[in-house]
């Protein structure tokens, strides 16, 4: 079986890499490997904002933005297929079905 690494930005939008890997241990690895690059990322931002932002509040809150934006970034393996186009984020929607109930009457509109 092949594995997909599959990037969840912010932890939640699931974003194909197209990285497909033989062994799940290999995936595991760049899984590692992206997220020690988005570690390190943040160190060197953290780096240069220490040494440009005087106030301490707004170092701390830019340091909080910087950090949900970087390191929410999550990868993950999951089994591919071996077809051409794989969307995980895709979910197979049910068919829309005519509603079985009655309509319900209209509201008579409030007075003044």
């Amino acid at each position: 079986m092949k594995w997909m690494l599959v990037v969840l930005v912010n932890g939640v939008a699931p974003v194909n890499t197209d990285l497909v890997f033989d062994k799940f241990s290999d995936c595991l690895s760049a899984e590692a490997q992206m997220r020690q690059h988005y570690s390190d990322a943040f160190d060197a931002w953290d780096r240069v904002a220490a040494a440009r932002i005087d106030r301490r509040s707004d170092y701390r809150k830019a340091r909080d933005l910087e950090a949900k934006k970087l390191l929410s970034n999550v990868g993950t393996c999951v089994p591919h297929g071996g077809g051409d186009s794989v969307a995980p984020a895709e979910q197979p929607k049910p068919p829309a079905a005519p509603s079985q109930q009655p309509a319900a009457p209209p509201q008579p509109a409030p007075r003044p």
